[in-house]
């Protein structure tokens, strides 16, 4: 390397992004990530003895597929080549392939080709590796915040390990935010940052390292043009524009918003729901711990009166397991939105507690024998099932028939309202009473 090498290498070091010049150099620098930087895993293989293999990286933005990619650019003794799905087509990635053959046939130097956001290649582009990478010419690492199962062709998903990316944790958030600010690398001490700014830029950060560090250098910057080195909340919302969320998620707010953004719901007031998700969102709630509740209130405050409200909870919560955050934030809105505007019912919630509140006083009571199982050897002798009425063979699909222990035989636990679906049901369950009550006279 000359002099003039150097010198542009400081220059560009100098003038990064704080996130690309605090980016680990070793696996040991890497925060979060634990379970895939154990002794003996695929990842120190790969990059402490130069195994021959293929990753694919999956994960949210900021947890580290750049980084990982990076360390082993600088541990292992092999050309490495990056390309980007955004603008890379198959040409580049042939013209990568075959300088690797030249490579490996000439001075047997291997390649790691790294090509990130690979989920954005068509089938065709990505078909073009298969050949190189089953014949191990080039080391493939291809990071993705989509879920490969969907996103990637299955060929080439066999040939290559996939190792799954986590969301750092807050902690894992805060050393980096500890290690920048004293580290040469970073701000070196120049700045330092208050309790409330460090807890509202790990509301930014939102489990992103990037994230975070983007925050804190704007953040230094802003305290720099006030003449300052002190970083704290009025400095970070200056620099970033966006409002610190006052909200603790352990403390009362917790508890507080989530119990107003259930009663929003319930009150039907789907612009004040709407606000305190956006308020739970923003504070950086486990987007999971948000959907639980919508499943929740779905059959608590809404059930038969609108059956498909738990059906859109359920698909919510499951969107965003599937699809995370930010994007999680959209199916979150709809349901919440059905919900609020939904007819409103807690008859089946009202009925499951009346029933157990009879149980646990003892209103037990012995099963009818026509409803016993008669499925066995001898029960026909026990007169298990004697007597029982298939109700499909009445042609209205009910018959006048006991099905309720005598201890709680004609009590009403399950009284719709007249809102919603439910008034339909109403007047259903009222001729089926009647009948199944017939028999009594």
């Amino acid at each position: 390397m000359t002099l003039f090498d150097a010198a542009a290498e400081d220059a560009a070091a100098a003038t990064a992004p704080l996130a690309v010049r605090m980016r680990p150099r070793t696996l040991d620098e890497v925060l979060g990530q634990e379970h895939l930087l154990a002794p003996g895993s695929p990842l120190r293989r790969l990059v402490e003895s130069d195994a021959a293999m293929s990753l694919i990286l999956y994960g949210p933005p900021g947890t580290g597929k750049t980084t990982i990619a990076y360390v082993v650019s600088l541990a292992t003794s092999r050309r490495f080549v990056q390309l980007s799905a955004l603008n890379a087509g198959v040409k580049d990635v042939r013209a990568v392939i075959e300088q690797a053959r030249r490579d490996l046939g000439m001075s047997g130097t291997r390649t790691v080709l790294f090509i990130d956001e690979v989920h954005r290649f068509s089938k065709t582009q990505q078909d073009s590796l298969l050949g190189a990478v089953e014949d191990r010419v080039v080391s493939l690492i291809a990071a993705t915040t989509e879920n490969p199962f969907f996103s990637i062709v299955s060929p080439l998903l066999s040939r290559s390990l996939l190792l799954s990316l986590q969301p750092l944790t807050d902690e894992a958030i805060a050393e980096l935010v500890e290690r920048t600010l004293t580290d040469d690398r970073g701000l070196a001490g120049a700045f330092t940052l208050t309790e409330q700014g460090r807890a509202h830029l790990l509301r930014i950060a939102d489990g992103d390292a990037r994230r975070a560090l983007t925050a804190l250098e704007a953040g230094a910057g802003a305290a720099r043009a006030q003449a300052t080195t002190e970083i704290g909340v009025e400095t970070l919302e200056a620099a970033v524009d966006r409002a610190a969320v006052r909200y603790d998620r352990d403390g009362d707010q917790h508890y507080d918003v989530t119990s107003a953004l259930i009663k929003s719901i319930r009150g039907s007031d789907v612009d004040a729901a709407m606000h305190y998700l956006a308020r739970m969102v923003e504070a950086g709630e486990d987007p999971r711990f948000i959907a639980r509740r919508l499943v929740i209130s779905a059959s608590e405050d809404i059930g038969m009166a609108d059956p498909t409200a738990l059906l859109t909870a359920v698909a919510a919560a499951e969107a965003v397991a599937f699809i995370g955050m930010p994007e999680g934030r959209i199916p979150l809105a709809q349901a919440v939105v059905h919900l609020a505007l939904a007819p409103k019912s807690n008859a089946s919630y009202v009925a499951i507690n009346e029933a157990l509140d009879d149980v646990r006083r003892g209103l037990a009571g012995s099963v009818p024998a026509p409803l016993r199982d008669a499925s066995y050897q001898g029960a026909r002798r026990l007169a298990h099932g004697s007597g029982y009425v298939y109700p499909h063979d009445d042609p209205g699909g009910v018959v006048a028939q006991q099905y309720a222990p005598d201890t709680v035989d004609g009590k009403a636990y399950y009284r719709p309202t007249e809102r919603g679906a439910e008034k339909t049901l109403r007047q259903r369950l009222v001729r089926i009473r009647e009948i199944l009550r017939a028999r009594r006279g």
